[in-house]
């Protein structure tokens, strides 16, 4: 049996279908059972919906999904994680926060001083 360029393109497309087709299961199969919002009758409905009809099941599953939040999407690889951004607070806000303490007699006067010129950025 001979093979001509017809026939090796056409095994492609038919492997390549294939492939995808398989991966397609892979994917929903996971995204149905990292999913913490299903119940599991949930889980196995849709499970059982994309093995009996796998073209429609798969395709109402990616319609009918909600967008995953950012924390899923963090969980998955598809977002860097991101620090939450620290407050700014200006060198008047910190002097009156430490003002606030000295007055509350929480730091006593030396350590205010030596604060305050830490904050001031005169001292390191």
């Amino acid at each position: 049996m001979t093979m001509d360029f017809g026939d090796v393109l056409w095994s492609m497309i038919v492997f390549f279908f294939w492939f995808m087709f398989i991966w397609m299961f892979i994917a929903v199969f996971a995204d149905v059972f990292r999913r913490k919002d299903l119940s599991g009758w949930g889980k196995a409905g849709w499970i059982a919906f994309v093995v009996i009809l796998p073209f429609l099941g798969a395709l109402v599953y990616l319609i009918a999904r909600p967008k995953p939040t950012e924390a899923e999407m963090r969980s998955m690889g598809m977002m860097p994680y991101r620090a939450p951004e620290a407050a700014v607070h200006s060198t008047a806000d910190e002097i009156e926060r430490l003002s606030k303490l000295h007055d509350d007699g929480k730091i006593d006067d030396a350590e205010y001083a030596t604060l305050k010129q830490r904050a001031m950025g005169l001292t390191a």
